[in-house]
């Protein structure tokens, strides 16, 4: 018997706290992807990722066993959304490898803006010219963040970017398998999906880690267990639309990593572009709340 997906929205305030912990769990996720590919090859990092995702997940696996977890009314979207994952995965940890801490999340920031212009051709939704402008605000604040410096443009920027055009179809595929497939199972083919993809490659790039080396690869691909179920124990309790600004505090979290651990210090055209990218965001939140709640009223009136 498959895993049934559910939803309620009980306890706003359990769900801000576990928002606010998978936040902090992404942010320490990205501190030790960035150590990391100071040592070893991005797809040996991702690797890591996927296949310490599974073990981190062998107990449900044992417990449910991985048929029933692996049973979904939709196996395609489940393997495209795996993909788009692994992809932003990889993207991400290249921007990590050459770029601030702060810079490429400032930049992972602008998925929701992607998913607005995606929603249109790919959703058949309306977006409103007021969002719209929003959406170009928010690209505006992209280049700042990775305008040129004294010494040219730095396409390592490409990366996030690239990086938040697949979160925006990964969130998508999400929004799509929403209510048709268990959390658990959507998890357990996240872990399968990319480790399956990522392996053939190993052969021909892997580095031995010795023991700390071991052990933060783990750490990595545990946390990113961790961290997703965290967020989705956060939408059981609270809908996305209260839990929307409280991800931002992982910009926050992420300027304070980077400049404790990398001694990056973001200056002042990084902060500008950040609060364009995430005010643009909110607005964007907040316009489709207000659209939310007129439908809502007018459904209640028929």
């Amino acid at each position: 018997m498959p895993l049934v997906a559910s939803s309620s929205h009980t306890n706003l305030s359990r769900g801000i706290a576990w928002l606010m912990l998978a936040v902090t769990l992404f942010v320490c996720m990205d501190s030790i992807a960035k150590f990391l590919t100071t040592q070893f090859p991005v797809a040996q990092i991702v690797w890591a990722r996927y296949a310490f995702h599974l073990v981190a997940m062998l107990p449900v696996i044992i417990w449910y066993g991985p048929l029933r977890l692996a049973s979904s009314a939709r196996p395609g979207l489940q393997i495209l959304r795996s993909l788009m994952l692994l992809a932003v995965t990889l993207l991400f940890n290249m921007g990590f490898h050459r770029l601030p801490l702060a810079t490429v999340t400032a930049i992972g920031f602008a998925t929701p803006l992607v998913v607005t212009a995606l929603a249109v051709p790919l959703l058949k939704e309306k977006v409103g010219p007021r969002r719209w402008v929003a959406v170009v605000v928010g690209f505006i604040g992209v280049l700042v963040v990775a305008r040129p410096d004294s010494s040219g443009f730095n396409l390592a920027v490409l990366f996030p970017l690239a990086g938040s055009v697949c979160n925006a179809c990964y969130q998508l595929a999400t929004r799509a398998l929403s209510g048709r497939d268990h959390a658990l199972t959507t998890i357990f083919w996240t872990g399968l999906g990319g480790c399956i993809a990522i392996s053939p490659t190993m052969p021909w790039i892997w580095q031995a880690p010795d023991l700390q080396g071991w052990l933060l690869l783990a750490l990595y691909g545990a946390i990113g267990f961790f961290s997703h179920y965290m967020l989705i124990l956060a939408f059981r309790h609270a809908s996305a639309s209260v839990l929307a600004p409280f991800s931002y505090v992982q910009l926050v979290l992420a300027i304070v990593a980077g400049i404790i651990f990398f001694h990056n210090m973001p200056d002042v055209w990084t902060f500008v572009g950040a609060t364009l990218i995430c005010g643009s965001g909110l607005y964007v939140w907040h316009r489709q709340r207000l659209k939310a709640a007129v439908a809502g009223s007018e459904s209640e009136e028929d």
